[in-house]
Order: C-alpha cells, then sequence, then structure tokens
C-alpha cells in the first residue's frame, strides 16, 4: 500500500458516495487508474464494505450501554456459543474480546433503560458462560466513527 492508497481511503472514509471520478480528482490521478486501485482496495480486504451512517436517535435508540462480561468458563466450546449467540443480538453494535479480566466489552443501543433492562436480563444474562455483567452508561460521545489514520 503506497501513498496514493492511503490517500483514497482517507477520502472514503469522508464521504463513501464519492463517485470514481471524484475520486479520481482528489486524488490527483485518471479515472482508469484510481478504478484499478480501487477495485484491489476491495479485493485485498483493504476496503471491507460501504455503508450509511444513521443517527441512532433517528431510529429510537436513545439509550447507549457499555456492558463487561466476565466469564464463567473459557473453554472453545463455550466462547464460540457466546460469540455466537452475541452476534445475534441485534442490540450489541460492537462486541470485543479482551485480554485480562473483564473478558468481553459490549456497545448496545436500546430505546430506553427499560428495554435496555430486559435486554440485560432476558438476553444477555442468559448468554452461555456468563459469570458476572457490569454495565455503565454512555453519557456522551467525545469522539465517534473517526476515520483511521492514513
Amino acid at each position: 500500500m503506497d501513498d496514493v492508497d492511503r490517500k483514497i481511503l482517507a477520502e472514503l472514509q469522508e464521504d463513501g458516495r464519492l463517485t470514481v471520478t471524484e475520486l479520481a480528482a482528489r486524488v490527483r490521478l485518471s479515472v482508469s487508474p484510481c478504478h484499478r486501485r480501487l477495485r484491489e482496495l476491495e479485493r485485498s480486504g483493504a476496503i471491507q464494505g460501504y455503508r450509511a451512517v444513521v443517527d441512532a436517535t433517528a431510529l429510537g435508540l436513545n439509550f447507549e450501554a457499555l456492558v463487561f462480561v466476565s466469564m464463567r468458563q473459557e473453554d472453545r466450546d463455550t466462547v464460540a456459543g457466546f460469540e455466537r449467540a452475541v452476534g445475534e443480538l441485534e442490540h450489541v453494535l460492537d462486541a470485543q474480546r479482551l485480554f485480562g479480566e473483564p473478558d468481553y466489552l459490549l456497545r448496545v443501543a436500546t430505546a430506553d433503560l427499560a428495554a435496555f433492562q430486559r435486554l440485560y436480563d432476558e438476553r444477555l444474562a442468559t448468554l452461555p458462560g456468563v459469570q458476572r455483567l457490569t454495565s455503565t452508561l454512555v453519557m456522551k460521545h467525545v469522539v465517534r466513527d473517526r476515520p483511521l489514520p492514513a
């Protein structure tokens, strides 16, 4: 990956709806070489996809929490079952396995505190291998969806 590829990635992180012509102009390439580089970045997995960034409140998701998960057991089957089940929960926006304690960090968005409590009690607490859940509420986003550095 060279500086031109990094410029392409930086521009697309800022505006994923750029046409190839607009992108080429911004990175100072002709359209054909820009298009070839773009396809190669997609093929290599450097670009994993394109999506719209949607305001959670527009969907009625006004409540966000971070949930720390400590596992009772961490054998391969339990971990796989836990991760599969977390992947099926649409209100879990991010899930990360951590080194040390706790074992996982989940970012969860729901309509309100009551909806979060139901999700917590009925789904999160019943996930395979869970020993303890600890949550904290998100007061405000200071940095959000920042593009990766070039």
